[in-house]
């Protein structure tokens, strides 16, 4: 009786009653309804009814797909930058996404004047670019400096000897290049 929580099969308070006697439930963790319900049950038992099917009607009722114009926006900025290289910090109640600002950029160039969806795109991108967000496409390789790991080293003797010792850059540039 407890595999079957269906209404079909048994009411609330026989399948209780039987879970009791059991002993799978305790009678000091009955429901605070059973002693009533035991003491004025309903006058016929709420039996699950199917509800009769009506000939006639459709049974299956269409939904039209909904598609906003940011979406297309939001597929365009995904299928040429992914995710920007940057997690979404949904921690923060003000946090904008870059796809967000990307379509609300768009949406502002858009309303300005009659720009070519594609041409359009590119300029959101570079006008995200001029307010400092930097759009990274993807495939593209991404550009890292390859610095000379002898210069690495003098760089950070310099910093060990001014963190140490306090002196004067220029003498301690001197040092490193008489030696």
């Amino acid at each position: 009786m407890a595999g079957s929580r269906l209404e079909r099969f048994g009411t609330v308070f026989s399948r209780v009653r039987d879970l009791m006697r059991s002993g799978v439930v305790k009678p000091s963790h009955k429901p605070v309804w059973y002693d009533v319900y035991e003491a004025f049950p309903p006058n016929r038992d709420p039996l699950h009814v199917t509800p009769p099917f009506r000939t006639g009607t459709s049974t299956q009722d269409t939904v039209p797909e909904v598609f906003y114009r940011e979406d297309e926006v939001r597929a365009s900025f995904y299928e040429q930058y992914g995710n920007a290289g940057r997690l979404l910090d949904l921690s923060k109640s003000n946090f904008t996404s870059t796809c967000q600002r990307f379509v609300e950029k768009f949406s502002e160039l858009k309303s300005r004047g009659e720009l070519d969806d594609s041409v359009l795109l590119e300029e959101t991108g570079k006008a995200l670019l001029s307010e400092g967000v930097i759009l990274r496409r993807r495939g593209a390789p991404q550009v890292t400096e390859a610095r000379d790991p002898v210069l690495e080293l003098k760089l950070m003797d310099m910093l060990a000897e001014q963190q140490s010792g306090g002196s004067d850059p220029k003498e301690t540039t001197e040092q490193t290049h008489a030696s």
